[in-house]
């Protein structure tokens, strides 16, 4: 056995949680994604989904799928740099850059090559970038790709931020790359704030709206439409897989920088483009999400009335200011067992432990999407209760402060 072959086969967390019948990971769904699936032939309760708009099964939208399956085929066989750039994409750059409030907007294949795009080339080795210490894996990969100068701080504390651009020359470019609303937290970020330090000291925002676009902001526009800074956040990256019912990602910004990005994002340029149902899917959930604020609507009712439910029955939600709801076990072993309990009995959650956060804050994130009904959210309260109560060991109930 060489030393490859030692690496690979020394892993064994994934398994020692198979054998305790813990392992929560690639579950598969039998139905499409929706407020009940089907896992194992039987009917399930979907409080795991990044659906927020619930518009993945919209009969609008499957049709303009099929009428884009029809006229382009399944793939455009290539990059947008060469061969693999239809007018369908060029149209969604455009309507995305109305939409958001920015000049130009760029597709990428996947939301994480979006940010891994961005990030690995707007920046140089002389350069730095600074970020939140809970941003996506996406935003710190581009960042290591870019050989910038890397520094983290502290969330949400645009203090330790200063301190951090206080230390950088005043020549360097600086870019401070932030989520908007954070994916596991759920809260948002300080963005007047922050823009405040970063104009202090000349640096240029990113902020990422995977979780953000379709949630908050005028017709769902983002964090910076929240807050409207949308002039003076510099570039928005989004993505399609959430609220817009589809896969793929974007930048948006001024129209130089996304002419430099198409330019220089390797992610981009070697990477086959949106398939042509994508970026249909996209366009129509677009139509949905400007001409029917209902469903935007409907989502945040649902999550007012989760959100005070759970704080009625003793959960911790923390600084939770979205659909995205952390309920706070902290014990990875008690998370684990508790997304077990209620998968068991019928209710789908995801489970958040360390390293993706410190065990003393291990979570379950309970997603809300505008297809849920009362009833349902009542139903898994329920199960979620029951779930917590066989588990004795820990005290989970207002367990982290």
């Amino acid at each position: 056995m060489n030393n490859f072959q030692k690496r690979v086969s020394g892993f064994q967390a994934s398994q020692v949680l198979k054998d305790q019948n813990l392992y929560p990971y690639f579950q598969a769904i039998e139905s499409s994604q929706d407020t009940e699936v089907y896992m194992q032939g039987r009917k399930v309760l979907m409080f795991g989904s990044n659906s927020y708009l619930g518009l993945n099964n919209h009969p609008y939208i499957i049709e303009q799928s099929r009428k884009a399956l029809e006229r382009y085929g399944s793939s455009c066989s290539g990059s947008r740099f060469l061969n693999g750039s239809l007018d369908i994409h060029e149209e969604l750059e455009g309507r995305l850059a109305r939409y958001t409030g920015y000049e130009d907007a760029v597709l990428f294949s996947t939301g994480f090559q979006a940010n891994l795009g961005a990030l690995s080339s707007l920046t140089g080795r002389h350069d730095f970038i600074l970020l939140d210490e809970r941003n996506h894996a996406s935003l710190i990969d581009g960042s290591r790709l870019s050989y910038s100068k890397v520094l983290k701080y502290a969330h949400n504390d645009m203090e330790d931020l200063r301190k951090k651009l206080s230390r950088i020359p005043d020549e360097a470019v600086k870019l401070i790359a932030t989520d908007g609303i954070f994916s596991m937290e759920g809260d948002i970020v300080k963005l007047p704030e922050l823009y405040a330090v970063a104009c202090e000291f000349g640096a240029t925002v990113l902020v990422d709206d995977a979780h953000g676009l379709g949630v908050i902001g005028e017709k769902g526009a983002g964090t910076a439409s929240h807050f409207g800074l949308t002039k003076e956040t510099a570039l928005m990256m989004g993505t399609f897989s959430k609220s817009l019912a589809s896969l793929g990602g974007f930048i948006a910004g001024d129209t130089a920088s996304i002419e430099f990005l198409k330019h220089n994002a390797r992610s981009l340029m070697f990477s086959a483009s949106m398939t042509p149902t994508s970026v249909a899917s996209t366009l129509a959930a677009l139509d949905l999400i400007e001409s029917e604020p209902q469903h935007m609507e409907k989502l945040w009712a649902n999550t007012d009335y989760a959100r005070k439910l759970l704080i009625e029955n003793g959960f911790n939600l923390g600084i939770s200011e979205s659909p995205i709801l952390p309920i706070y076990i902290g014990d990875n072993e008690a998370t684990f067992k508790v997304t077990r309990n209620l998968l068991e009995n019928g209710v789908f959650v995801n489970p958040v432990v360390s390293p993706a956060v410190p065990s003393d804050e291990s979570l379950i994130r309970f997603s809300l999407m505008a297809t849920h009904t009362f009833g349902q959210i009542d139903e898994a309260v329920d199960k979620l209760l029951l779930a917590v109560n066989q588990v004795s060991k820990v005290d989970i109930l207002n367990s982290w402060s």
